[in-house]
């Protein structure tokens, strides 16, 4: 089934029209007050067969949804302080901390979440922000002033605009935009006091993205991104627009992607992430004047994931991707060699940042016992300070540590994942497990904080299994083409393997396996749920597409020609075919197993009539179909009493079909 023009609309409007049916804001009965307590969805959420949530499920579950995490956005310029971003209540806002530890006081209020906050860079009177409506991505920047708390739009309100990066005067902002025509991110230049003083530096053509200034800011080091394996590095001149390609394709016809850049302090070369010559990103240093380049991180046989340099130029931190944990790494830029770096919680690190001054890392941590928070390593007494710590309602102590796993797919090659297992003393036998395969299809599961998903170990004695299949990134460039275009039948295969696999281990039982899954992991379970509906007892789609020739015909024009590469070209007729032959959505009759669908009215990445078009296809076998779409979300649940919902109908969910004896008919 192919959807277009009036006949979806047709079908959004027949199936928003039922959605409504289901709600909690009927009239109460007469013997209400004997019935029993229930959930009330919110105005926003919009419900399709799903039956009423009983109150216990929020009770049961309230100690698992309270962890604040917290997120670096910069430091103040002169003093030691710092922006965050954490919540208080329902969406993440713009937070000042003034010590580790100290008190979290909040600077903006709104109802959608800032994406990101910088100060200006020479005196921090002021600070700007990055701020969407509605999950819909088309992030606006604003200028917020201390001495008065007014808050200034900067940009036009319509386009999608990164936050940009400051000059190193402090004058200005570098940002790209797609005011032009919708599609291609231009470059602009502002200065934040004067809005009029906007212009564009240069038109382009795709994603290009700021990374920074030359140190005299007569230049702008920008990357064009291709796709995850494909990218090009420019010098563009700020007065003029004219742009200069800094690193040609290799004679040798292979694809190149870097990541990152920033200009050495002497302004005669930059650093970069570069995978040319090997299958993984290494630093690099390039001689503007040569050409010659010099790899700082070889040693390392695993991506380069971030770095930052500091101001005076003379340490880099940069962190690892190892087997999916990541290592902070120090390394001093004159002799070549790293300094030692202090022992941290296996996990996950993120925005490292050096203060103004050089003596202060900032990084956020993420690991099994704690939920994202801002540490800083203080250089001169080599000791790490916690800035934030994440509240909960529970202790995090226990939480379980996740084992890596690995299994050999259909062509010999090794797939690996991370298991979640609940205590064998508390849940002896063979448990239900469920598999979560992660969004990209660049991306990449990792030991992180489980959160919310505690209450499935610790309360239900469920295993949770995040698999990385072929095209996941982390484990060189190779693997991580292995399903472009029509090669994507290999990774529904690697799928396959992973139930096989699973039905081997006593651990498991594998009559009792939930796949799951948001964005590309969506398509993954709308794939399992059509193709193995006989090795799984229940499903759940969030944001994830239906059919690959629609949603590439309905995703937002500025990032359809990256999808193109990932999932091939939909206006090819071979390709085409295999998209429509193989789409969940044309397959829809072989979904014989509970499904439940989710999405957000305002995705600008998997418009929601992925899921309408899907909920209305499986309706017809007579499967249940539970479906859940939020009028005021985007590419996922970002406002906490929405998550809270989506997460209590999953329990309940979950409950019902996939820990209930009558789960799967056999």
């Amino acid at each position: 089934m192919t959807c277009g023009g009036k006949a979806l609309l047709a079908l959004v409007v027949c199936l928003l029209s039922t959605v409504g049916m289901v709600s909690a804001q009927t009239a109460p009965s007469a013997d209400a007050a004997a019935a029993p307590a229930v959930i009330t969805p919110g105005d926003n959420l919009v419900l399709q067969a799903i039956p009423a949530l009983p109150a216990s499920i929020a009770e049961a579950t309230a100690r698992y949804t309270q962890f604040r995490p917290a997120g670096f956005a910069d430091w103040h310029p002169t003093r030691r302080e710092m922006l965050i971003l954490t919540r208080f209540s329902d969406s993440l806002q713009v937070h000042r901390v003034l010590m580790p530890g100290g008190a979290r006081s909040q600077l903006t209020f709104f109802p959608d979440g800032v994406r990101g906050a910088t100060y200006q860079p020479t005196t921090g009177d002021y600070f700007v922000f990055s701020k969407d409506t509605g999950g819909s991505e088309f992030a606006q920047n604003y200028r917020y002033d201390f001495a008065t708390g007014d808050i200034t739009l900067l940009t036009d309100g319509k386009s999608l605009n990164s936050l940009g990066v400051w000059s190193n005067r402090g004058d200005r902002m570098a940002y790209s935009s797609t005011r032009r025509n919708g599609r291609d991110r231009d470059l602009y230049v502002i200065d934040p006091r004067d809005p009029k003083s906007d212009r564009m530096v240069a038109a382009t053509d795709g994603s290009w993205q700021i990374q920074d200034w030359s140190p005299d800011d007569r230049r702008l080091l920008v990357v064009q991104f291709v796709s995850a394996t494909e990218s090009y590095l420019w010098s563009v001149d700020v007065a003029t627009g004219e742009k200069h390609l800094l690193m040609p394709r290799p004679k040798s016809g292979d694809t190149i992607a870097y990541g990152g850049g920033v200009f050495s302090r002497d302004g005669k070369g930059f650093y970069v992430t570069s995978d040319e010559g090997n299958e993984f990103q290494r630093l690099i240093y390039v001689d503007l004047t040569t050409g010659e380049k010099r790899v700082l991180s070889g040693g390392t046989p695993w991506d380069v994931q971030s770095f930052d340099l500091t101001r005076d130029g003379k340490t880099i931190a940069y962190v690892t991707n190892e087997n999916g944990a990541s290592v902070l790494h120090l390394l001093d830029t004159q002799s070549g060699r790293e300094r030692p770096s202090p022992r941290l919680p296996l996990g996950t690190i993120s925005g490292v940042s050096w203060s103004r001054d050089g003596k202060a890392l900032a990084m956020g941590i993420n690991s099994a016992h704690s939920p994202n928070d801002v540490y800083a390593l203080d250089i001169v007494r080599g000791k790490v300070e916690r800035w934030t710590t994440g509240e909960g309602a529970i202790s995090t102590d226990r939480f379980v540590e996740p084992k890596l796993i690995t299994w050999k797919s259909f062509d010999s090659r090794m797939m690996s994942g991370f298991l979640y297992q609940p205590d064998p003393a508390r849940f002896p036998g063979p448990r239900p497990v469920i598999v979560e395969f992660h969004g990209g299809p660049e991306g990449q599961s990792r030991p992180v904080f489980f959160g919310r998903y505690n209450y499935l170990l610790d309360q239900l004695g469920v295993a949770v299994l995040l698999p990385n299949i072929r095209g996941s990134m982390g484990y060189g460039k190779t693997f991580l083409g292995l399903d472009n275009g029509v090669k994507r039948d290999d990774a529904y295969e690697d799928a396959r393997t992973l139930f096989d696999w699973i039905g081997t281990q006593p651990g498991f039982d594998a009559h009792k396996i939930m796949v799951e899954g948001g964005s590309y992991g969506g398509l993954m379970t709308l794939v399992c749920a059509t193709r193995y509906a006989d090795r799984i007892a229940c499903a759940i789609d969030t944001v994830g597409p239906s059919n690959l020739v629609t949603f590439l015909e309905h995703t937002e024009a500025y990032r359809r020609d990256l999808r193109r590469v990932e999932y091939g070209d939909e206006r090819d007729p071979a390709t085409r075919a295999w998209m429509e032959r193989t789409a969940p959505l044309n397959n829809a009759e072989k979904a014989t197993k509970p499904l439940f669908i989710v999405a957000g009215k305002n995705d600008p990445r998997v418009p929601y009539t992925e899921a309408l078009q899907m909920a209305d296809a499986v309706r017809k076998n007579g499967t249940p179909v539970w479906l859940l779409v939020a009028n005021d979300e985007g590419h996922g649940f970002a406002k906490k009493k929405n998550a809270d919902f989506l997460f209590y109908a999953t329990i309940q969910f979950i409950r019902t079909y996939l820990l209930s004896e009558v789960a799967v008919p056999r």
